[in-house]
Parts: C-alpha cells; sequence; structure tokens
C-alpha cells in the first residue's frame, strides 16, 4: 500500500482525478502489462465559503454602543469557523484597530518592541476556535472605538465591515443613573445603575428609604450579585418588601 496526499483549498467544482502508477518515464519499472495501472475518479469540491463568527466581550460583557467600560478591561475577541479541517492557527486571522479621543488610529499589533500585546490562542481541535486577549493599557477619559475583522483560513471574513464599537472611559469612580425597573412595579423589580473607575468597591449597598429618610430595606453586594465598571442591571430582584418581609404600602 502507498498512498498521496494534495491540497484542494484552491479549488471548487467538477473535478476528475487522473492517477497513474508507475508511470512511464526514466524510472519506469518493466511491467508486462500497463493498461490496468491508471485509476479515474469524478471528484465534486465544495468551496469553503462560510464566513466565520466573531465575538466580543469587555471584562465579559457583550457592551452596547457608547457604553462605559473600564479603563483597564480585558478584552476578548473570540473567533469560531464550522470548517473542521482548515484551522485558524495564524495571527492573520485578526485586524485589530483602535480610535483613540484626540481622533487619531493606531493597529494594534501582537508584539512591540518583543513585549506580547495581543495574547492570541491559535484553534486546535476540530471545534476551530480562536482566540485573542488583550489588556490595554489605562485608556484616558473620553470617547474610544474599537475595530475589529476577523477571516478564516480560507479567508472568508468575519462580516462585510468590520466589528465596530464606541465605548466611554471616565478614570473617576462614581455611581451614577440608580434607578430602579421596571417603575412602578407590582411584584417585582431590579436595579439599574452605573458604575465608573477602575476598581470595582468592596462594599456596594442599596438603601430604600421612606420620604422621610428612614432605611425600610438594605441590599447588600451579596445579595445584588456580580457586578462591573458600566451600566449595569442587577440579577437581584426586590419584591417590595423591608428588612422584616413586611409589604410597603405603594408609593
Amino acid at each position: 500500500f502507498d498512498s498521496v496526499a494534495f491540497e484542494t483549498k484552491a479549488l471548487n467544482g467538477s473535478f476528475t482525478m487522473n492517477m497513474e502508477v508507475n508511470p512511464k518515464d526514466e524510472s519506469w519499472h518493466l511491467e508486462q502489462y500497463h493498461f490496468n495501472n491508471r485509476a479515474y475518479q469524478s471528484i465534486q469540491i465544495e468551496a469553503d465559503n462560510k464566513n466565520p463568527l466573531l465575538d466580543v466581550t469587555f471584562d465579559g460583557v457583550h457592551i452596547l454602543n457608547g457604553d462605559i467600560v473600564s479603563p483597564t478591561p480585558e478584552i476578548v475577541l473570540e473567533l469560531k469557523d464550522e470548517n473542521e479541517i482548515l484551522l485558524m492557527d495564524d495571527t492573520s486571522s485578526f485586524d485589530v484597530y483602535a480610535n483613540f479621543p484626540d481622533g487619531s488610529q493606531q493597529r494594534i499589533p501582537f508584539l512591540r518592541n518583543g513585549i506580547e500585546i495581543l495574547a492570541f490562542e491559535p484553534a486546535t481541535s476540530s471545534v476551530n476556535k480562536a482566540r485573542i486577549t488583550y489588556n490595554p493599557e489605562a485608556y484616558d477619559d473620553g470617547l474610544h472605538t474599537l475595530l475589529v475583522m476577523g477571516r478564516d483560513a480560507s479567508g472568508n471574513r468575519s462580516g462585510t465591515d468590520s466589528y465596530k464599537v464606541d465605548f466611554e472611559v471616565i478614570n473617576r469612580s462614581m455611581v451614577t443613573h440608580v434607578m430602579n425597573y421596571p417603575n412602578p412595579f407590582s411584584t417585582s423589580t431590579k436595579f439599574v445603575f452605573t458604575l465608573t473607575g477602575s476598581v470595582i468597591p468592596d462594599v456596594f449597598t442599596i438603601q430604600i428609604m421612606t420620604v422621610s429618610g428612614k432605611v425600610v430595606r438594605e441590599i447588600t453586594r451579596t445579595e445584588l450579585g456580580a457586578i462591573h465598571i458600566g451600566r449595569n442591571i442587577t440579577d437581584y430582584t426586590w419584591n417590595g418588601t423591608d428588612e422584616y418581609g413586611d409589604r410597603l404600602a405603594n408609593g
């Protein structure tokens, strides 16, 4: 037994494969008959023309355009392709650019002066998912833009245009835009707020007060669940009761 492998990556359509064993050339080994040394096989090759899927998160969150993020976010770019054979194992799968508040644009390199800027994890299995982790230096206050284009091993782009998202950075630590939703409510409500700065506070408490200033319910960070820099909506829902479980009057 013997075998021959050849690349079909650049082919698309109907083909006939013609194979000759012990061809009649300078290396030919004499045989009594040669007619049975040829084989023909019709094959159909379908090009890889499906685009990969790009996913972008900031500190594990899919942000909306214009959202506030941490000055030092962990930005993760994941590219997944349905092709189980042509793995995305090269950094050429990604182009990453950034726009800054002063209007300048910069391509983010994988290495700068020998220091890793974009940490690349190639696809290593049939799942075919490549990943970049980007921990930028602290952003200045203002509106920034991230632009990302992904492509699979066949050159299919993740979209007609680059993924583009604007985000705002506020270095000062503040809690703003506090409200509950829905409001008014009958059975339960969640709390919405915006957290700025670079550090999530160790102590974070929401107090429900009467109009006279009496605290009737205090909700701790442990109850609220995970919070992050930027726009938050709590996993926790308040049912409108006080510290003793009694339902508060309307209003």
